[in-house]
């Protein structure tokens, strides 16, 4: 028995359907369904009657759902004590890369106006870990590279950055105003790695496993060394310029900077970063390279 399958539980005693209930926790169906009947296994007791048409607590749900509703409870009043920011006045803000990019001076000042209480500590995160930090609380909001998803998390989009390939300086590339997937097919690449979603990130050509990079502060510096190209976002061309590179514009899918933070655990600091993040855009100091949504 798991916090998690309470909630779902809890949900389905409200709704008493499964796919609104579903939906209420942002999965499908079955594995909503899956979880139900696994809490319902460890108490020893079936909590609810389903039929084709309806779905009714039964008599052991009747004396259940009260007492998890009471637990849950507790918890969220427990975790609200612990991350009131009032009582430490300090967000552990993860950022992968370089996060809010031309945003982070704005951001910084719309939280000292309208937050003073609040201080931010800086976590580096890279691709491997930008989801499980906030996953298991090691920050308490994060700047991600959205690649996905995540049950568990809440991912809202920040901004965008068109694509663009690094490309080494001494190569015929680097003096092309635009490169098309024809100009990309037959080289080799830089392999990023981490999450499954990176897929998207790495090159038309041929892709060798043994040269990786894990932070996006890192392509460039690869590209350098290896001769290799990869795949990256304009932005990065004014964060992390090398002298041994060039970012040459091409197409496909934008570069996607995104909030996460934990579904459960949105506190008050949370929602003011959030709120800075988003205002931030309003005074102006966001820069070419990014585009808002």
């Amino acid at each position: 028995m798991d916090v998690r399958s309470l909630r779902y539980a809890v949900t389905l005693a409200d709704e008493l359907h499964f796919g609104r209930a579903a939906a209420a926790h942002y999965i499908s169906p079955q594995p909503f369904g899956r979880r139900i009947r696994e809490l319902e296994r460890a108490i020893g007791a079936r909590l609810f009657d389903r039929t084709s048409r309806r779905v009714d607590l039964t008599p052991a749900g009747e004396r259940f759902l009260p007492r998890a509703r009471a637990v849950l409870a507790d918890l969220d009043a427990l975790t609200e004590r612990l991350a009131d920011p009032r009582d430490g006045s300090e967000l552990r803000v993860g950022v992968v890369g370089y996060g809010l990019a031309e945003r982070w001076p704005a951001t910084r000042s719309l939280l000292a106006r309208s937050y003073p209480w609040l201080t931010l500590r800086f976590v580096e995160l890279d691709w491997s870990t930008q989801y499980d930090a906030v996953r298991t609380g090691e920050v308490d909001v994060a700047i991600v590279h959205h690649l996905g998803e995540d049950d568990d998390l809440a991912v809202e989009e920040l901004a965008t950055s068109a694509r663009h390939v690094v490309v080494p300086v001494d190569s015929e590339l680097a003096d092309a105003e635009k490169l098309q997937e024809s100009d990309l097919a037959d080289r080799s690449w830089i392999t990023p790695v981490g999450h499954p979603g990176l897929a998207a990130w790495t090159g038309p050509g041929e892709v060798d496993r043994r040269v990786v990079v894990r932070s996006p502060a890192n392509v460039a510096a690869a590209v350098a060394a290896t001769g290799r190209l990869a795949l990256h976002a304009e932005t990065a061309s004014r964060f992390f310029p090398h002298s041994g590179v060039r970012y040459v514009p091409t197409g496909g899918p934008d570069g996607v900077a995104a909030l996460a933070w934990c579904r459960r655990t949105r506190t008050a600091a949370v929602e003011a970063f959030r709120s800075a993040a988003h205002g931030s855009a309003a005074i102006g100091a966001l820069g070419d390279g990014i585009r808002d949504r």
